[in-house]
């Protein structure tokens, strides 16, 4: 099926390819896909701006709801107001994170599609320890569980690091749930490639590094 996204995913695909010469599949995949959260850093800096903007104006915005929260117009205007007054928009890192989508919706269809430019997609033919890339979930035992249990670990650290610094004021209902989400993607093992799950696992990693990382140098 012909869509918006076959263009940039066959250059993907042929850049991997260019890495694939000297390396391994497994590998190109890998770095490939750290070059691209390497070029999306900046705005990972920029959503980190926005998350310290909001963790200091959430006590007058709990204050402000407390307040007006029966009053949406007036709770709209004193919200303004507030972003205004300390120069802070409360969504500055929104629109980074929306602009990764497109890159991640061309990296998750790379390595999930059987066809690539009419041509069968060879990252998923080639295989690591035996196993296809291209195998889903149990299919691809033993790597979905090497893939799956890396994945676990990145959870762990993820959910340890958003429990130390969630701030008090800005807990919502569903937390608990919000802590289970990290381990979504143990499950996302379950039914997409392997070559997927590397992919996943490699840029859930780096997520979480770069998170404690902007976070230690706020």
């Amino acid at each position: 099926m012909s869509g918006f996204l076959d263009v940039p995913v066959e250059g993907a695909y042929h850049l991997i390819h260019t890495l694939t010469g000297p390396l391994s599949t497994a590998l190109a995949i890998v770095l490939f896909t750290l070059g691209v959260r390497l070029l999306l850093h900046p705005l990972a800096r920029s959503a980190a701006r926005g998350e310290r903007a909001r963790a200091t104006l959430m006590p007058e915005i709990q204050a402000l709801r407390a307040k007006h929260g029966r009053d949406r117009d007036r709770l709209a205007e004193e919200m303004t107001k507030l972003q205004q007054e300390s120069g802070a928009s409360l969504f500055t890192g929104c629109l980074p994170m929306l602009l990764q989508l497109p890159f991640f919706m061309v990296m998750y269809r790379l390595f999930t599609t059987p066809a690539v430019g009419g041509e069968p997609n060879s990252l998923l033919g080639a295989t690591l320890f035996g196993t296809p890339l291209g195998a889903h979930g149990l299919a691809g035992s033993p790597l979905v569980f090497a893939i799956a249990a890396g994945l676990a670990v990145v959870a762990w650290f993820s959910v340890r690091w958003q429990d130390r610094h969630r701030d008090a004021t800005a807990q919502v209902a569903g937390g608990k749930l919000l802590r289970l989400l990290p381990y979504g993607t143990v499950l996302a093992t379950l039914v997409v490639p392997q070559a997927a799950g590397i992919y996943l696992l490699t840029t859930t990693a780096w997520t979480a590094a770069e998170r404690a990382l902007l976070r230690r140098g706020s």
